[in-house]
């Protein structure tokens, strides 16, 4: 069998007590149990200022997003729960993807998003559970080439889903979000496992 499949989950919210933090959390441990690796991080953990052309031609990518790129190249998925910012993807992560996107030396142009399988999750407090954002977030990875799975989750209400131990109190809610991990590690064991 070839090395292990390997997802990089995060969410696109900095905030401490990030619901996204708590609901990509959910999903990771459902693709961990189908066999995969799975890296948890956060992207506060890579302060990067705001993608600027003039700043990368002088300096090239900065440290931050060097690394952020690094781990992105080195895993073949990715589960990303994203809040919804006025309708909208969070700046944060629309950040880190443009500085991702950059090309380094003779690396192939998007490198890291080619080919990578990608779940897509939402929490927010509104009706909708962020599934506006999700629109945009779906259409942003699809055109840097990456394949997003059908299967995604928006959890609305999201201050009142999950309890004192960062777990979701509704079991419907939890099996569709593990729904998406599951997807996402199934679809990545057929792709790069082997007998």
């Amino acid at each position: 069998m070839t090395d292990i499949p390997a997802i990089l989950a995060f969410s696109g919210s900095t905030r401490r007590g990030s619901f996204n933090d708590l609901l990509v959390r959910v999903a990771a441990r459902a693709a961990e149990q189908r066999g995969v690796a799975v890296n948890v991080i956060r992207l506060r953990e890579f302060p990067m200022p705001l993608y600027d052309a003039d700043l990368e031609a002088e300096h090239g990518l900065p440290d931050a997003a060097r690394k952020f790129k690094r781990l992105m190249l080195s895993h073949q998925g990715f589960l990303v729960a994203s809040p919804e910012y006025n309708s909208s993807i969070s700046a944060v992560l629309k950040n880190a993807i443009d500085w991702a996107s950059r090309r380094e030396d003779a690396e192939a142009p998007l490198a890291c998003f080619k080919s990578k399988v990608v779940g897509l999750l939402s929490a927010s407090p509104g009706a909708l559970g962020g599934l506006r954002g999700l629109v945009h977030i779906r259409a942003i990875f699809g055109n840097l080439g990456c394949l997003v799975i059908p299967e995604q989750m928006a959890v609305s209400a999201a201050h009142l889903a999950f309890d004192d131990q960062g777990r979701l109190k509704d079991d419907d809610i939890r099996e569709r979000v593990e729904a998406v991990g599951a997807a996402v590690a199934t679809l990545l064991k057929r792709l790069y496992s082997q007998d």
